[in-house]
């Protein structure tokens, strides 16, 4: 059987990157396995080091490309403009020949070892006429643990323009003075965008999920986006996306070896029993993606920031408690009705989390407030201001405490309930209520909330004038208006909306919380990878006649464990060939996350079928 399949694996199994090698790389390639008696492509079973990962056809691949002669690249690495220290790093196999090029009367340094030299320019005779740099500090690493996987040469000069430009001038002139321009292993280079990382990667020193989180940590901004991108930095998301691929590929393995082995060897499963014990393992897959999912969205809220829309009536407050919130005067104040008409947008950092606010036109209808007539541009505003309302995470009510609520705002707050909206109310005004407002207060919340369908804890009552040390010195010391007050209760409910959802079948959160890291992409991924599960569960179902009550209340992900199998239908016309082409696709769409390894790589397949 093995000598029957090997045309087969040759034929679907070459890398594609392999086709883009020099061919005398190829040709070197092919002499280095055909001498270890390997053919073109690696034994299905080999022997694996303790700790040695198994390479996919992708990374198998990406080590011969490494193995082959690349250019040396430089670039620098920290920000260009005047600074105390400028870092340029080297990556390739002409560091030593750089380094010699910059310090010739000089011994390497140490690996690993911080050494102060002085830069010189390369092919002259050291000199203070050719001195470029009187003290940097170089540091050499060697491959292959190293950030590119190669070897790399740092070079810490003083960050002044000058300097750093002399130094960057001077490093390709470091190649072999008889190189050809053809002659890779010699040429020096500047790095193109990205491509430290792309090296690393193809050297499998980082996935796809790390170098998003990489970009994600150099453009944190708030408190919870650094957290974030810092869960992201770990390998822990793209061992959980392998591990989910690797669940997939034995699942499929099994349907492979009934494919291929059941007319010569007994099965004590039924096509129908064996895609029903398959189904359950899906069901258990499917709960923690849609999980995944889910958390992939709320981090968004924290890498993109939180939209939050102040609604209410013209002049109950909406610009004053935006100034407050801000700490400036960001929108127009005045005792005039309908001073806002565009969407007026602030980016503030609150709490640790970016929140765009967003000042809006006052919701009014003719002859309730003002004038009798709302003119054209006003009517465009409060347009905008329900559109901007409806599009929100959070929705703010300003609600003038010493005025009946606004029917437009009432709908438009209770269109937001609708749709999922996190809607709190903020009762403005308050210094202007009686002596003893407590009871009236008290009123007001129990009306709001049963208007609007919000509990009561998402009212506060505050006053956004500001108060003066000689009026009320302990209130201006302390919290002003209660702003600082209902700030606290808003970034709770930011805490509540970023929170890791964890499912009823994990008792540990803390597994989850690395789930908010995932990207758009990733989660678009993930999304694909449902589907393709979704539909082998309809093919399973609708050919096995799998009791569709073991789906289990989708709220309630535990009750889709605690079913028994189902039972084999009277018939096992079940097309396991279609199945496990489901199988396979969403195995790709996750192989795709990482960007290593296919579902469809021969070798893996067929160890799983060959244990079988």
């Amino acid at each position: 059987m093995r000598a029957s399949v090997r045309p087969l694996i040759t034929a679907i199994a070459l890398p594609r990157p392999l086709l883009r090698l020099s061919s005398a790389c190829w040709a070197q390639s092919l002499r280095h396995h055909h001498r270890r008696g390997h053919g073109l492509i690696p034994p299905a079973r080999r022997r694996l080091k303790p700790g040695q990962p198994r390479l996919h056809h992708s990374s198998y691949s990406s080590a011969l490309v490494a193995n082959c002669a690349e250019p040396t690249i430089y670039a620098l690495s920290t920000a260009p403009g005047k600074a105390a220290i400028a870092v340029i790093r080297i990556s390739g196999p002409a560091c030593s020949q750089v380094y010699h090029g910059l310090c010739p009367a000089s011994p390497f340094p140490k690996p690993r070892y911080a050494s102060l030299r002085k830069l010189y320019a390369p092919r002259l005779p050291p000199s203070p006429a050719t001195l470029l740099d009187s003290g940097a500090l170089v540091l050499y690493f060697p491959a292959p643990n190293t950030v590119t996987g190669e070897d790399v040469l740092e070079l810490h000069v003083h960050g002044g323009p000058a300097i750093v430009r002399a130094v960057l001038a001077a490093i390709p002139e470091c190649a072999s003075p008889g190189a050809h321009a053809s002659d890779v292993v010699h040429r020096i280079r500047y790095a193109e965008p990205g491509e430290f990382t792309r090296r690393a990667f193809a050297n499998n020193r980082m996935d796809l999920p790390q170098i998003e989180s990489l970009g994600e940590t150099l453009s944190a901004a708030t408190e919870q986006q650094r957290k974030l991108s810092v869960r992201g930095t770990t390998s822990s998301l793209a061992a959980r996306y392998e591990h989910w691929r690797t669940l997939l590929l034995q699942a499929r393995g099994e349907l492979e070896a009934f494919i291929d082995f059941s007319e010569d060897q007994h099965f004590d499963e039924s096509p129908a029993a064996l895609c029903a014990s398959v189904a359950h393992q899906v069901y258990a897959l499917r709960t923690q993606m849609e999980a995944h999912v889910a958390n992939a969205v709320r981090g968004e809220l924290l890498r993109s920031g939180i939209s939050v829309a102040l609604l209410g009536a013209p002049n109950a407050g909406k610009s004053s408690l935006l100034n407050r919130i801000v700490g400036r005067e960001a929108a127009i104040v005045s005792s005039e009705a309908g001073t806002t008409r565009d969407v007026v947008e602030v980016g503030i950092d609150l709490g640790g989390w970016l929140v765009k606010i967003g000042d809006m036109a006052g919701l009014r209808r003719a002859g309730l407030v003002g004038p009798d007539v709302v003119g054209a541009v006003e009517q465009e505003g409060i347009r905008r201001a329900k559109l901007r309302a409806l599009e929100s995470d959070v929705l703010i009510v300003v609600q003038d405490a010493t005025a009946d609520m606004n029917p437009e705002v009432t709908e438009t707050a209770q269109q937001c309930v609708q749709l999922g909206i996190n809607v709190v109310v903020a009762l403005n005004k308050i210094d202007q209520l009686p002596p003893s407002p407590v009871t009236a207060l008290d009123e007001s919340k129990t009306r709001l909330a049963s208007v609007l369908g919000i509990h009561r804890d998402r009212i506060s009552s505050i006053s956004c004038k500001p108060a003066t040390p000689s009026h009320a010195a302990d209130q201006y010391q302390k919290d002003s208006g209660h702003i600082q007050s209902f700030l606290h209760g808003l970034t709770k409910t930011f805490e509540d909306m970023t929170a890791a959802i964890v499912p009823d079948s994990d008792a540990d959160p803390s597994v989850w919380q690395e789930s908010l890291g995932a990207t758009e992409r990733q989660r678009v991924l993930l999304t694909e990878c449902l589907s393709h599960l979704e539909a082998f569960l309809t093919a399973v179902q609708a050919n096995s006649g799998r009791d569709a009550s073991l789906e289990g209340d989708r709220a309630s992900p535990q009750a889709q464990f605690t079913h028994a199998l189902p039972e084999p239908a009277a018939t096992d016309e079940v097309d396991i060939v279609v199945a496990a082409e489901s199988l396979r696709l969403a195995a790709d769409a996750l192989a795709r996350i990482t960007g290593r390894g296919e579902s469809g790589d021969v070798e893996e397949v067929l160890g799983v079928v060959f244990e079988k």
